[in-house]
């Protein structure tokens, strides 16, 4: 089988595995123990934080280890907005992350706040003119993720963090799927906030990060023993935080290196190209054919029917999915696709091959003969 949905998670790295499995076995202390594995445990915190400061250049009192994507994404955007509620307001885009808007949602339901919504064009980017019209000084969170976890579109970051800050709003960004393909630094550069997630770059489920400038107060969510500065209370779990530091670490090292970064334009080349001599409507792109990482691939197929395309291909071997994971369940179209104008019926033929940077040639090659062969057996 060739795995095709990285962005749903990435397999676990060995050199994390090699690093953590001592954490989880031997040196498993609490690291506010006062001992000897305590010291351990607190000494595995200590190097983590300052890795991932150091990848981010921001400051080590200003990263917090959480259990992942989700609960950083909901810390920043609820923790932010009761900490600055000025006119109470939250504004976001149409595509963000189930994260961001239903903690959008909270606001709005239990604490009266109004949400505001960010169109984007066809492409999956925001409206910059819209934006300025949203952002306003009742605005306390701009939250607008970097990458798109469906179609991979990227967003002008640096642009709305000068719109949220000129109204003097907090600025907020998902980076889960930025991680492993954009330089995070340029992204902290601009904004206040920002969430990371362990699975998605080889790091262990259950693991994240949340950067938040010490410009800015964000009230917990978590109430306990007042661990990490009190806005994240529970016992630490230094295995975690060291996974995702190494996978930080090895994401920087081969995006340095440019591993991987022509692989998305040669599946959208060659199966578009191959599909488009029998029939140019076999096939279209989703999401902006320049404007986005490498990493994802999103394609409607509109001659086919809903989930077909992906049980044919894990049939012949290639494992992919219909967009993201994080709506168990769900069968309804994506939301992503129909914000950005896609009517239903061909929201449902959607495919989304994801990978990591780590990705072989020949499975790349062998993935685009297999979504060529599926699809001329369906259309057939």
């Amino acid at each position: 089988m060739i795995y095709m949905d990285a962005a749903s998670t990435a397999p676990p790295r060995q050199e994390v595995l090699d690093l953590v499995t001592p954490l989880l076995t031997n040196n498993f202390g609490n690291p506010a123990s006062l001992h000897e594995l305590g010291h351990q445990a607190r000494r595995a915190n200590d190097w983590s934080r300052n890795q991932v400061a150091g990848h981010l250049s921001v400051e080590e009192s200003e990263i917090y280890f959480t259990s992942g994507g989700t609960e950083s994404d909901n810390t920043a955007v609820i923790g932010g907005a009761l900490a600055n509620p000025r006119g109470k307001v939250v504004v976001s885009s149409s595509i963000e992350h189930p994260a961001v808007l239903e903690a959008c949602a909270y606001l709005v339901r239990i604490h009266g706040f109004t949400h505001r919504l960010i169109p984007v064009d066809e492409f999956g980017i925001v409206d910059l003119h819209a934006a300025n019209e949203l952002i306003d000084d009742q605005v306390s969170v701009v939250s607008v993720m970097a990458v798109n976890n469906e179609v991979g579109t990227i967003q002008p970051i640096k642009e709305l963090a000068e719109l949220a800050h000129a109204a003097g709003a907090l600025m907020h960004t998902d980076a889960v799927q930025a991680a492993g393909w954009l330089d995070l630094a340029e992204l902290t550069a601009h904004v206040d906030a920002l969430s990371l997630s362990g699975h998605k770059i080889g790091a262990l489920k259950g693991s994240g990060v949340l950067y938040v400038s010490n410009r800015y107060d964000v009230l917990p969510l978590l109430h306990g023993g007042g661990q990490q500065g009190g806005l994240r209370s529970g016992t630490e779990n230094p295995a975690a935080s060291v996974g995702i530091a190494r996978a930080l670490q090895l994401c920087a090292e081969q995006r340095q290196a440019g591993a991987g970064d022509s692989y998305g334009d040669y599946l959208i080349e060659r199966i578009t190209k191959e599909l488009g001599k029998i029939d140019p409507g076999l096939v279209q792109v989703t999401g902006h054919r320049e404007q986005r990482i490498g990493g994802i691939v999103s394609l409607v197929f509109p001659r086919t029917a809903g989930e077909t395309v992906l049980i044919e291909l894990e049939r012949r071997g290639v494992l992919c999915s219909s967009g993201s994971a994080c709506a168990a369940g769900s069968t309804d179209p994506s939301p992503v696709l129909t914000a950005m104008g896609y009517d239903e019926q061909l929201a449902h033929t959607a495919v989304r091959l994801s990978f990591t940077r780590v990705a072989k040639e020949n499975e790349i090659s062998q993935v685009a003969s297999a979504v060529v062969a599926t699809v001329k057996s369906l259309v057939a």
